[in-house]
């Protein structure tokens, strides 16, 4: 193939694909930067962590700790401003804007919650919380539960299958830690021969630990 026919035919698929984005992009130069910030009403206070999100778009930043944020959105999308304790609030980017940044500064006007009011009255008298105290009635069933609850084989099935917390895990971890570095270099002794083990291994044998459990 010449060279002229060839560049011809390049020529043609570069204006086929560029008619072809402006057919189905018809915003394709309609990006614009924007950018500002988030303030309450009431003291013009910047409102940190502050949800600035693109209705129907599924995209959005937040507001750093002044309140300033900044998003790329396109013109004619509708931002909703949105924090705890405040009213949400919408602005759309103008179609007809001529630059490609537009700044805003939202001001947010505070929500109040009204609760019902709760009155917490004490006993008078300690004479008084006893008697009710032991007159209390207490359901058949709550009480064979508490009662399970206490039974000491029923604690030790629980506390052997309760998971260790926070401390517990990290006091097991040094722990771990320490054994291995105070054993580096050398081989660690066995159990087998430790008279302190075999009178842990006997308790756990009386106390039944080893018992298959239903």
């Amino acid at each position: 193939m010449k060279k002229p026919l060839r560049y011809i035919l390049l020529l043609f698929v570069v204006l086929t694909i560029e008619k072809g984005f402006s057919q189905v992009s018809p915003y394709r130069d309609s990006v614009v930067q924007l950018y500002g910030v988030v303030m309450t009403a009431d003291s013009l206070q910047g409102i940190p962590s502050c949800s600035v999100i693109v209705e129907g778009k599924g995209r959005g930043t937040i507001t750093s700790y002044d309140g300033v944020f900044s998003i790329v959105v396109l013109k004619g999308e509708r931002i909703t401003f949105s924090s705890i304790g405040f009213k949400n609030r919408s602005i759309q980017i103008p179609y007809n804007l001529t630059e490609n940044q537009y700044s805003v500064i939202q001001l947010l006007i505070s929500d109040t919650a009204y609760l019902p009011a709760t009155i917490l009255k004490p006993r008078p008298t300690r004479e008084q919380f006893e008697r009710d105290f032991v007159n209390n009635k207490v359901t058949d069933d709550l009480y064979e539960t508490a009662r399970k609850n206490l039974d000491e084989t029923q604690r030790r099935v629980l506390i052997a299958n309760l998971p260790s917390d926070g401390r517990e895990a990290v006091n097991f971890q040094l722990r771990q830690q320490a054994n291995k570095a105070y054993y580096s270099g050398q081989l660690p002794p066995m159990n087998i021969l430790n008279p302190a083990a075999w009178a842990d291994f006997i308790q756990a044998w009386k106390r039944g630990d080893f018992k298959k459990k239903k």
